[in-house]
């Protein structure tokens, strides 16, 4: 069974950082991608960013510049720095297990496969 366990979010305020940290158990294949959905309420899940076997990062369009995603391949963990927060960032963040990054920070996308119970981030002053 694959478990993901994230951490690191909390309460911040507007252009404060958070930096969020997954732990996958029990998949430890380097040759799948590691990404970051989150949700809203009321809202449909949106790809925040995803990270390929060789290192390729993708961003959904308003993070960008904003967000960077990195994966420790030897202690089968995934992080998301996030700097300058917005209150439009509000969300509960997940990290997933994919086959790779194709789709993933795009509009509608269909699958985010695995993932845990994720981290709640809030941005408000």
């Amino acid at each position: 069974q694959v478990q993901l366990v994230e951490s690191g979010g909390g309460l911040v305020q507007p252009g404060e950082s958070l930096r969020l940290s997954c732990v996958i158990r029990g998949f430890n294949s380097a040759n799948f991608a590691r990404g970051w959905f989150r949700q809203a309420p009321g809202k449909e899940p949106e790809g925040v960013s995803c990270i390929n076997s060789d290192g390729l990062t993708s961003y959904r369009e308003s993070v960008k510049g904003r967000f960077a995603i990195s994966r420790d391949n030897a202690k089968n963990t995934v992080y998301l720095q996030m700097n300058s927060l917005k209150p439009e960032d509000t969300a509960v963040y997940y990290c997933s297990v994919v086959a790779d990054c194709s789709g993933y920070v795009l509009e509608g996308y269909p699958n985010y496969d695995h993932w845990g119970q994720g981290t709640q981030v809030t941005v408000s002053s």
